[in-house]
């Protein structure tokens, strides 16, 4: 079972989690976002050997540690990856005091229905097995709503669902992860839909069971806060969907109940050519704009 400690800290703590789990398509984007172009590297393993030494140069600094962060979600490479010897998840957890959590999904099928829901993964189980093994506490995977449709979102999710039903049975808490694309004309309509399908399956599931939700920012503040005071949910986060921090801090001080889990507005100040210093204050500023936002409501 989840840890009792981990589960209070991230249920009721201050702070926000963190979303380092960048996979194979989206990590060409962070690097050079940090100012790593494709020229650095010539294959697969190098350029993931550049992202690894960019996340532990981010656990490792002063500025990351439990007092703001409470939670980390990992890239399964990250996962099997050390940090100055020990693994990352027992790094994090000990002597940052941030709880680990891990990207279980495989990318998005092709999008029908307004939607991309995830990719089979039928190696997952033996993910799940290996997690638990290595001391993560809990799961993400995230799937895609690009339009107000009714069947493809109740099929998003359903599956988001049935697959955390899975994670559950491992021992894992899973972070139920429906984003939606915040371009879209009819995002509004699209997060109506969205609050009435995951209430409906948030009423099914037993009374020992909770889960996460991670969601895009509303258009209108607290849409979703009847889902982050249903009692089957231990937090409901915001993933930062592409706008910029401070529209993102803006939206997310709006509503009550959520606090971030943000990637690329995480790190989107940093750099490999800033000296420690540089990088460590960089760092300290991005966070505690996201923990000031993220205790806002």
């Amino acid at each position: 079972m989840t840890n009792q400690t981990q589960s209070e800290l991230i249920g009721t703590g201050n702070g926000f989690i963190a979303a380092l789990d960048q996979s194979g398509g989206s990590t060409p984007k962070a690097l050079r976002l940090y100012g790593v172009t494709e020229d650095a590297y010539s294959s697969e393993e190098e350029m993931f050997g550049i992202i690894h030494d960019m996340r532990a140069r981010i656990i490792k600094s002063a500025a990351f540690n439990g007092d703001r962060v409470l939670g980390a979600i990992l890239f399964e490479r990250t996962m099997d990856g050390d940090i100055d010897g020990k693994p990352t998840a027992t790094y994090l957890w000990e002597d940052c005091q941030v709880v680990p959590f891990l990207k279980v999904d495989k990318g998005l099928a092709d999008e029908q229905d307004g939607v991309q829901i995830l990719k089979p993964m039928p190696e997952l189980d033996a993910l799940l097995a290996k997690a638990v093994s290595k001391g993560i506490y809990g799961t993400k995977m995230r799937s895609v709503i690009n339009a107000a449709s009714p069947e493809g979102i109740k099929a998003v999710v359903a599956q988001q669902f049935e697959i955390g039903k899975q994670i559950l049975a491992a021992g894992l808490m899973p972070i139920i992860e429906p984003e939606v694309t915040i371009t879209i004309a009819d995002k509004a309509e699209a997060e109506d839909i969205l609050l009435a399908e995951i209430k409906a399956q948030l009423d099914a599931l037993a009374d020992d069971q909770q889960v996460m939700l991670k969601l895009t920012l509303p258009e209108a503040a607290n849409t979703y806060k009847p889902l982050a005071d249903h009692p089957r949910v231990l937090r409901m986060v915001a993933l930062s969907g592409g706008y910029e921090r401070d529209e993102a801090n803006s939206r997310l001080a709006a509503n009550t109940g959520m606090i971030a889990s943000f990637s690329r507005a995480l790190t989107e100040s940093l750099s490999a050519q800033q000296s420690d210093d540089e990088f460590d204050a960089a760092l300290n500023a991005s966070v505690q704009s996201i923990y000031d936002a993220s205790v806002a409501g």
